[in-house]
């Protein structure tokens, strides 16, 4: 009989490895500072919005709004969809949404194209959120460690 030498395999894929803790709680504080300066930024804009697009009072307060009433109206769909699809994926699914809904509000040649990014732009931030404090704390292992995450997280939020 003879024995047959088998070569090795080398087509093995490295087993993927977890990012660094410090950069998931890094991004998911970016994301969180995103949908919380959306909410106060664009009283900054409002005069600006007013004479460019030429809104009236009551849709300067519409586009405030909008952004609003779809972000807590949505926000335990977001939620309920991080746990069926991952948190993960709806992070970068509520970050991509938030991000062209955003493009799309700065791109606006008319008041109803703004009001309409900017409930998108709720949607995307409705998805975004609870993923972020999600992602925190299955990432840290429970102890001193989650909590300094969580606060880090809940300051970026108060901030």
């Amino acid at each position: 009989m003879s024995l047959m030498l088998e070569a090795p395999d080398t087509t093995r894929v490295p087993a993927r490895t977890a990012p660094p803790v410090w950069l998931v709680v890094a991004l998911a504080c970016a994301g969180q500072f995103l949908v919380v300066l959306d909410i106060s930024v664009v009283n900054v804009a409002l005069p600006s919005v007013r004479g460019g697009l030429g809104l009236d009072e009551q849709g300067l307060q519409w586009v405030v709004n909008a952004y609003s009433i779809a972000f807590a109206g949505f926000m335990l769909l977001g939620g309920r969809a991080g746990d069926l699809y991952g948190r993960k994926r709806m992070f970068l699914v509520g970050l991509g949404l938030f991000t062209l809904a955003s493009l799309a509000g700065g791109l606006a040649q008319e008041g109803w194209q703004l009001l309409v990014a900017r409930a998108v732009q709720g949607l995307g931030a409705a998805v975004l959120a609870p993923s972020t404090l999600t992602l925190v704390t299955s990432a840290v292992p429970e102890g001193a460690a989650r909590a300094r995450a969580i606060a880090t997280w809940t300051a970026v939020g108060a901030g």
